[in-house]
């Protein structure tokens, strides 16, 4: 195990055997720029502390999250606290959907809106089982433009892609999991086009795991 990874299972083989085996991305953090090196690594440093959520809605959106992204296992990147960061700084995308909350507040009320589904069933939705917990969102996204809590539920759903893919997507463990080899700058590439690799990338092991490849079959 190389030392980028700190001695951590790659997130990528951690879950289900991993498409990329062997590839470190922190590896590559000697071809990059010291700012970019800098703002990377922070990354794999421990979560900034939770500031905006209550301990009720952490619970509530890590098992949103976990849903979202598919993690039930660790390592699992700390999405929640990102997220958690963003808000508490009111770094939002700049913009929220006309007749919806601002963005803190719309969080607020949908982990609201989730609880109040999960208990139908007797529970809060971080201690409903997975199956009911995927249930009440597959719900939610059923819904469509139709109206969720007072919501939007596509603006909802919206939401909450939005912010846990940019946090999960920006993390180091994340990369390993999908091949990418982080910043280009200032290496760059040579071989680009599809399935030309460059010499320190890793071919995938399972290219029939690719939804894209799947689809044009």
């Amino acid at each position: 195990m190389s030392g980028g990874t700190r001695g951590r299972l790659p997130l990528n083989e951690a879950n289900g055997g991993g498409r990329f085996p062997g590839f470190d991305v922190v590896g590559q953090s000697k071809h990059w720029d010291d700012v970019t090196t800098s703002v990377v690594l922070a990354r794999l440093g421990m979560p900034p502390d939770i500031r905006f959520f209550s301990a009720a809605e952490e619970a509530t959106a890590s098992a949103l999250c976990d849903q979202l992204l598919g993690q039930r296992q660790e390592p699992r990147v700390p999405v929640v606290n990102m997220i958690d960061a963003r808000l508490a700084e009111n770094q939002t995308d700049g913009w929220h959907y006309e007749g919806m909350a601002p963005d803190r507040q719309a969080w607020r009320d949908s982990l609201a809106g989730l609880n109040q589904d999960a208990r139908q069933s007797g529970h809060v939705f971080a201690q409903t089982p997975w199956p009911g917990q995927s249930a009440i969102l597959q719900a939610v996204l059923d819904l469509g433009s139709h109206q969720w809590h007072g919501m939007n539920a596509s603006r909802v759903w919206s939401l909450w892609t939005r912010y846990a893919c940019t946090a999960f997507y920006s993390h180091p463990w994340a990369w390993e999991e999908i091949g990418f080899a982080g910043p280009a700058y200032p290496r760059g590439y040579k071989n680009p086009g599809v399935d030309r690799l460059e010499p320190f990338e890793v071919a995938d092991a399972k290219p029939d795991q690719d939804p894209l490849r799947r689809g044009e079959s």
